[in-house]
């Protein structure tokens, strides 16, 4: 898989999202959620783009194309997760998650959680 740029996983999000939309409604969406203004030709050439690195698909069985994500967000996830723990971590896991809880403050329930990963986890092995 391809590792998308920040503006293609900002477009990914929005069809994850919506399960599929126009450049129309993915422009709209982007500008909603930026300070700066996005071009609706700018958002086209991404999504352009997008298809091509087969990031995204295009139905174009009706006058309006709907695109779709072609990734699925939980792989892509898991790529960009794994790319940064080996960029920023070197590899280790354990490094990252004690950075994350030493500078949060989780909650309870959160805390549960991760209790209850731990626990699965250990199971497993």
């Amino acid at each position: 898989m391809m590792k998308p740029t920040d503006s293609e996983l900002s477009i990914l999000q929005i069809l994850w999202q919506k399960n599929g939309a126009t450049v129309r409604e993915v422009n709209d969406i982007l500008n909603n959620n930026s300070e700066n203004e996005i071009g609706y030709t700018t958002t086209l050439k991404l999504m352009q783009i997008m298809t091509e690195k087969q990031l995204v698909k295009r139905d174009t069985a009706q006058k309006i194309h709907i695109y779709f994500a072609n990734v699925k967000e939980k792989d892509t996830q898991s790529m960009l997760l794994n790319t940064f723990v080996d960029n920023t971590f070197r590899g280790s896991a354990m490094k990252l998650v004690m950075h994350a809880l030493g500078n949060n403050d989780p909650s309870k329930e959160e805390l549960e959680e991760i209790k209850l990963l731990i626990e699965k986890l250990e199971n497993n092995q």
